[in-house]
């Protein structure tokens, strides 16, 4: 008679005990320095960020603040677009973008406020997902790897260069371990894993459209999910959801992009943030050296008062 409240309340127990926050959890056993240091940083910037993800059915759960406001973040000190124009400044990146309309405000920030609004301006003007990618990469002391303001390059690197700490793999095959990289190809019919490839052969991937998201836990406690974080997805730092299969690779079926279904409010089914042609995942390499942090780290000056005048 009493069983089933019995099974409802172990259930819920069970339920509850396995509901994790990813980014707390210990090092995966025999993971390497590298990636141990690229989820710990990615995971540390999702946190200042407020923790925005979107769940495993393409839906934005949680939004905090995103990259224009003048709020501060989680630290309680770091103000949000300044935060941005550090991943760029830091990364390497900005230089790569001067002829950009404020670039150079960026990465002369003073007391002006004619020289913030620019920067602002060029934040809000220029994608900065893969500057958050060249920032990780940079801040954990991965010497090798090809920061870019654009994702293609690092893509591109990790297939044609053996010298790139990261493998070019198909990711439905390849399981994604913390610290490889997940990337889709956008704004573009799908070309998949094998698409892709054939582009790169041929060298004709130039001004492709892509994004990539950091892999910080897969399949915890058998939960088929990957966690991933990723740069300038939805204007913040955002971590998403997917499904893996019983063998722990990306359900790729599930993610395919349906170019022929529209995201309306009336075709609500058809929404669906995760959706994308994963087309490459970037394996790192198990033998990959940090470098020596570098104890001359730049920062930005902050404007708080001046901006809240």
């Amino acid at each position: 008679m009493h069983l089933i409240p019995i099974l409802i309340v172990f259930w819920l127990g069970t339920s509850q005990a396995l509901a994790v926050e990813v980014c707390e959890l210990p090092p995966v056993n025999g993971s390497s320095a590298a990636a141990q240091a690229i989820v710990r940083t990615a995971c540390e910037e999702h946190r200042l960020w407020g923790q925005s993800f979107i769940n495993r059915h393409g839906r934005i759960a949680k939004l905090g603040i995103t990259e224009s406001e003048s709020d501060t973040l989680a630290d309680q000190k770091s103000i949000a677009w300044q935060q941005v124009a550090l991943y760029w400044r830091e990364s390497s990146t900005l230089a790569m973008t001067d002829s950009a309309p404020g670039s150079s405000s960026c990465a002369a920030l003073d007391n002006s406020r004619n020289t913030a609004n620019d920067c602002r301006a060029f934040l809000l003007d220029t994608p900065w997902s893969a500057a958050f990618i060249s920032w990780v990469m940079t801040r954990v002391g991965l010497a090798e790897f090809t920061v870019s303001p654009t994702h293609i390059t690092y893509i591109r690197a990790s297939y044609l260069d053996a010298s790139s700490p990261y493998r070019f793999t198909n990711p439905g095959i390849e399981k994604p371990k913390a610290g490889d990289l997940l990337c889709q190809i956008r704004a573009r019919p799908p070309v998949g894993y094998v698409g892709l490839r054939a582009a790169l052969d041929a060298g004709r991937t130039e001004g492709w459209l892509s994004h990539c998201d950091i892999v910080v836990a897969a399949n915890v406690n058998g939960d088929r999910t990957l966690h991933l974080i990723g740069g300038n997805v939805s204007n913040t730092v955002m971590m998403r959801k997917l499904p893996l299969d019983h063998k722990g690779r990306l359900q790729l079926s599930r993610l395919q992009p349906n170019q022929d279904q529209e995201c309306t409010p009336a075709q609500e089914n058809n929404c669906n943030s995760n959706r994308g042609d994963w087309a490459a995942l970037l394996k790192l390499r198990p033998d990959v050296a940090l470098a020596p942090p570098d104890s001359q780290t730049d920062t930005l000056p902050h404007f708080s008062t001046l901006l809240h005048q």
